[in-house]
This record gives structure tokens, sequence and C-alpha cells, in this order.
């Protein structure tokens, strides 16, 4: 276990679900913005960083049936199980380091990503999530990806972030993806504060 996965997982094991900054009860302009990139609900999704996350759940209410949940915490992941009951046995759940994960070639529709990307600080963790990207979504697929905004935190769970605008983050993928959307978002902590982010929809070449 390396030392991400150590911070994530006594983070998991020693607070509840919504006592965390990034808690929505549900993420809106996530589920708005997968309906609309995919033409069916066959389509299939990947949630990266979807540890807790109840966006698991408006999908399956969706009738969403591919869908995979991958997070670097364990602990994460067995909460939200438990949490769905019987349909957790419906979802692929996935656990690892996202930039050392080996996951099926063109598998997925759509790629979401709500606050995982702004952890990676270095370039080359950076160069390795892009390269995930690209095996991992079909020619065509859609990328949905929200981070801390410029006016957003400097650091989230005691780690440094990089803040991006859509021009900075959409750099960061390069120009085979194409800027589709992007569109703010004032998020209201479970403690009464504002974190800003920006929300970035990429359709692959």
């Amino acid at each position: 276990m390396n030392n991400s996965q150590n911070h994530w997982e006594q983070v998991y094991q020693t607070k509840k679900s919504d006592a965390v900054s990034w808690y929505r009860p549900h993420l809106d302009n996530s589920l708005a913005l997968i309906q609309k990139a995919v033409a069916n609900q066959y389509s299939a999704i990947i949630d990266v960083g979807g540890g807790e996350s109840t966006l698991v759940d408006d999908l399956l209410n969706s009738r969403f049936s591919d869908i995979s949940i991958f997070d670097i915490s364990a602990t994460a992941l067995q909460v939200t199980q438990q949490r769905l009951g019987s349909l957790a046995s419906t979802v692929n759940w996935l656990v690892g380091d996202i930039t050392q994960a080996d996951l099926p070639t063109h598998r997925y529709d759509v790629w979401h990503d709500r606050a995982v990307f702004h952890f990676l600080t270095q370039p080359g963790q950076r160069a390795a999530y892009v390269h995930q990207v690209r095996k991992a979504v079909k020619p065509g697929g859609h990328v949905i990806v929200a981070t801390f905004a410029p006016d957003g935190p400097e650091k989230c769970s005691g780690l440094d972030v990089v803040r991006y605008d859509a021009v900075a983050l959409h750099r960061q993928f390069g120009e085979s993806f194409r800027l589709i959307k992007s569109q703010k978002e004032a998020h209201q902590t479970p403690f009464g504060t504002t974190q800003q982010f920006v929300y970035c929809h990429f359709q692959m070449a």
C-alpha cells in the first residue's frame, strides 16, 4: 500500500461519509452531464474516485446497467457496497491507484471524475492519468472531470491540490480531447463553507 492509499484509508476509516468536505447528497451536475453525454442506459460508465459518493445510487436509479466504481480506498468502496445492499452485485468495484491501474482497453463510454485529478500535483502523475483515460475510454467517448477552480481551496484533506480553469484543464488533456462544455459549481460543504469547482466535459477523438 503506497502513501496515497494509506492516507485515504485513514480518512475513510475515521470519518463518516457526510463528514468530509466534498460530500454532497447528490452529484446533480455530474448526473446531468452523464445523462446528456450517453445515448442509452447500456452505456459503460466508470466513476473514478467514486468511493462513498451517491452518484452510483443515482445512476442505478436512472437504470444505467454497466457501472464501474474505482477508488484508491477499499474501505470507501465497502461502505458504498453496504449502503446499496443487494444492488451492489450489479456494479463493478475496482480498487487501486488510478495512475497505476490496469484498466481494460476501450471499455468505457463515459469516464467521470469529481475531485481526483486536482490531487495529482506532479506532472508525471497527470500524464499517467491521461494515458489511462486514452486507453480505457472508447474512441468518441466522453470524459467528465471536476476539479477545484482557481478560486477554490489550495488544500483538501491535508493535501496540496492543483486548481484549474477550463482552459488549463483542457491543456492537461490535449487537443485530442474536444471541450464540449465547462461550468462552475459553488459546492456547499457540510461545514457551511463554499468551495468553487469547475466541471469540464470532453469528447475523445
